[in-house]
């Protein structure tokens, strides 16, 4: 009997709806339809959104442009958690509005690492002498 593939990530459903919501977070942060004193000083993206299996719960990864000022905007992104729930609601048609949970997005600081390594003198000298090394071989078929 066949089993099925375990599927290791998100399913086409979460991601699309994943989309969705960020989508609506996004148009709602950069609108300014939330009144508050930080939200209103800073530009707000959002790389990322994550569902759960039964989509009532969205993780939305955020990063304040420039990256400065992190917590307080999490902070205020918290404390206005349900207009923001109510607001992607509206502008996204499912059975239950997902509670939204708000990270701080990573991928900008793993990005800085790995360009950092890649810049690093070490690297840099195997990459120059490991050319030679790299040939294909073009063996006769002994």
């Amino acid at each position: 009997m066949a089993q099925k593939p375990t599927s290791t990530g998100p399913s086409q459903r979460q991601q699309r709806v994943a989309e969705l919501v960020r989508h609506a977070l996004a148009e709602v942060l950069q609108r300014g339809d939330i009144q508050d004193p930080v939200l209103g000083t800073h530009v707000v993206t959002v790389p990322e959104v994550r569902m759960s299996p039964d989509l009532k719960l969205a993780t939305a990864y955020v990063m304040p442009l420039g990256g400065l000022d992190e917590a307080p905007v999490i902070a205020a992104l918290e404390r206005h958690r349900k207009v923001l729930r109510q607001e992607v609601a509206r502008r996204v048609n499912l059975k239950y509005a997902p509670e939204l949970r708000f990270r701080r997005d990573e991928t900008f600081d793993e990005a800085a690492r790995i360009d950092k390594l890649l810049r690093d003198e070490r690297v840099q000298r195997d990459l120059e002498t490991g050319h030679e090394d790299d040939e294909p071989e073009t063996g006769t078929g002994h």
